[in-house]
């Protein structure tokens, strides 16, 4: 396990990921507030229409919570981690009536094809081994017509970006580039691609055809803009 992984599971990170480290590394690296990225998932993920939401590497559940907060009476959302004190943090701190947790592998969503109708990941996927395998996990679980969305690191195209790419190496950190996302979705098959960069950091929304729709988003191209 390399440093970054080990950090994200020692217990004194759980104890103030939420108020400490979150906003301030996310702030950092994107100049987007906590809140301005709560806004993205609720609205990127279409959550007034899902009911069965996803958040894989969920962590102390901070942005769990709040989606279940936002999603149709009767939804629930499900939070999945890896990490046990996340767990028992989110368990601690954002339990709540429409909101689950349990530990499991993104490489390995213990869930049903078509289980959920949004499923999301921010913050995690330059952390997990194998994140093209975890992606498409992701797309797996998606029911027609859900939505999916990720955050996570992008290397600008450029000796700035390849500078960062080699320093987050260092740590176990994956720097991404801005095509690998968009491009990986649309082989999958999903529509409607929006990509948005914020300094060092992409943000992929998609979603996944119904059979009506399927065909006319088939030769739809990747949309991409620029963030602030």
């Amino acid at each position: 396990m390399n440093l970054a992984r080990r950090t994200m599971n020692a217990p004194a990170l759980a104890a103030v990921y939420e108020r400490v480290w979150r906003p301030t590394v996310f702030y950092l690296a994107t100049g987007r507030t906590t809140d301005a990225d709560r806004r993205f998932a609720v609205e990127s993920l279409h959550l007034d229409r899902s009911p069965r939401v996803l958040d894989i590497a969920c962590g102390p559940g901070n942005f769990t919570r709040f989606l279940s907060e936002h999603v149709p009476a009767g939804g629930y959302v499900t939070g999945i981690d890896y990490s046990p004190p996340m767990l028992a943090r989110a368990l601690a701190d954002n339990a709540g009536p429409r909101t689950g947790y349990i530990r499991g592998d993104a490489r390995h969503l213990p869930f049903a094809d078509e289980s959920f109708d949004a499923v999301c990941c921010f913050g995690a996927l330059y952390l997990i081994p194998d994140p093209l395998i975890a992606a498409r996990e992701m797309v797996r679980v998606l029911a027609p017509g859900g939505r999916i969305a990720i955050t996570t690191s992008h290397r600008p195209d450029n000796p700035i970006g390849e500078l960062t790419r080699v320093t987050a190496a260092v740590s176990g950190l994956r720097m991404f580039g801005g095509r690998t996302f968009p491009e990986l979705f649309a082989a999958s098959g999903l529509v409607d691609i929006d990509q948005r960069v914020h300094r060092f950091f992409q943000y992929v929304t998609a979603t996944r055809p119904t059979a009506g729709t399927a065909a006319r988003g088939a030769d739809r191209p990747a949309a991409s803009g620029r963030g602030v």
